[in-house]
């Protein structure tokens, strides 16, 4: 009863490899593109975006800018203050950063009621 196997089944090897490929592939085009790609419907009319986010850029050394304008230590609450809540807020913040600096400054902003609030990055 001892049967020697001469031969290896090679089939379930190229399923599982077929299956890496897919997710391999899948994920590559969510890192391209960012997005699931879609193609949206078309309308005759639409509503363009107005708006301009909020710019809040945070420097190496800690000073605060809101749209190139600069804000003092304990300023942003007062700047923002005058803003309308709907709007998206863009934070800008240098990479080497204090991350308690830059914590403390996006809790802040999200203190004050803005809901849409975003980090810029660069793609590598």
């Amino acid at each position: 009863m001892g049967r020697d196997i001469d031969q290896i089944n090679v089939i379930p090897l190229v399923d599982v490899m077929l299956v890496l490929l897919v997710i391999v592939l899948t994920t590559a085009t969510f890192i391209t593109t960012g997005q699931v790609p879609v193609q949206l419907a078309k309308a005759k009319e639409s509503g363009d975006r107005k708006d301009v986010p909020l710019v809040i850029t945070l420097t190496a050394e800690g000073s605060l800018f809101m749209n190139d304008q600069p804000v003092p230590p304990d300023g942003l609450r007062i700047v923002l203050n005058s803003q309308s809540r709907e709007s998206s807020v863009l934070v800008r913040a240098d990479r080497v950063t204090v991350l308690d600096r830059f914590v403390s400054v996006v809790d802040e902003i999200r203190s004050l009621g803005f809901q849409q609030v975003n980090l810029e990055v660069v793609r590598s």
